[in-house]
């Protein structure tokens, strides 16, 4: 008699992950080289074993259930362990991971980060390289997760994990920073508390996929604007949409240009950003990982990641 373990094999799962991804079924099938017909039949085959519904074929849309939903969830997170298993595996047998991903804080520089890549790319090593950009606590959380390697840009917090390594990578100074036209920015200064509690705030949403997250510099019942990285943060602090901290390698340029207005506050904001990865006796770092970390030890690759390099703080 055959059971659901039986049925949620991995096969079935990147089935499930691909319509919902291509958002129909037969965009699904075209990506998995099946017709309509074949690949309904077997979601079909699935539901019925699960006893569940999986998909809502009320529209042209293949729209998850809730029932859907949480099984999506829990078959991305058993596909990325699966990889991490094969890869595991791989670089015991050969010392070169087989795929290393790379997760990316809002506050690091992605051109500098492009150009490690291409540089680690030149080598033509059995590695395939993975970026995600990530905000926050999401960047620690992809690491202390097992979906990613290598951490650049965390804050690190305590109870990590005893496997996780970490290195200093600079101090990333902010300056809060409005557009010429926003009200606070011929306020007196230094701006206190409750002049920022009255105007909107711009913040990056934490992109943690579980909890809470964490939120920097947003006080109690601020009326907040949330965008998805720090580019957006940007935009949105020069059409005058709200006001914010912003490193200082990123705002300076727009201060330059008078776009944006500087302000003293009562409260700086200096963060110490560290790099951070997963190593122990168990499972030592593979030689792609070493060549990231050897980079890192470089002071000038370390503050051409966090813009320190022609940064300057009026």
């Amino acid at each position: 008699m055959q059971t659901p373990r039986d049925w949620l094999t991995p096969e079935a799962l990147t089935m499930l992950v691909t319509i919902d991804q291509a958002g129909s079924f037969a965009a699904a099938a075209r990506q998995l080289d099946l017709v309509p017909s074949a690949l309904t039949y077997r979601v079909r085959q699935l539901e019925d074993a699960l006893d569940v519904l999986l998909f809502d074929r009320s529209s042209r849309q293949a729209r998850p259930t809730a029932a859907g939903k949480a099984l999506l969830r829990e078959a991305t997170r058993l596909l990325d362990d699966m990889d991490a298993v094969a890869n595991r595996v791989r670089r015991v047998a050969t010392g070169w991971e087989a795929v290393l991903t790379i997760a990316v804080d809002s506050l690091i520089v992605r051109p500098v980060v492009m150009d490690l890549c291409a540089a680690f790319l030149d080598l033509n090593t059995p590695t395939q390289l993975r970026l995600r950009y990530e905000t926050l606590s999401g960047t620690l959380s992809a690491l202390t997760s097992g979906q990613a390697d290598l951490a650049l840009g965390v804050v690190l917090e305590p109870g990590a994990g005893s496997d996780i390594r970490h290195r200093v990578l600079g101090q990333v100074e902010f300056v809060y920073a409005v557009a010429v036209h926003h009200p606070l920015a011929t306020a007196l200064e230094p701006l206190t508390p409750s002049q920022l509690q009255h105007h909107r705030a711009v913040a990056v949403a934490d992109s943690v996929s579980r909890g809470a997250g964490m939120t920097v510099g947003l006080m109690e019942g601020q009326d907040v604007f949330t965008v998805p990285d720090m580019a957006s943060k940007l935009d949105a602090q020069l059409r005058g949409l709200g006001g914010g901290f912003l490193p200082v390698s990123i705002a300076q340029p727009c201060i330059d240009k008078g776009l944006l207005v500087a302000k003293r506050v009562q409260n700086n904001r200096v963060a110490t950003v560290q790099c951070a990865w997963r190593e122990s006796k168990q499972a030592p770092a593979g030689q792609a990982l070493r060549w990231w970390l050897l980079q890192m030890e470089r002071p000038a690759t370390r503050d051409a990641l966090l813009g320190l390099l022609t940064s300057r703080v009026e």
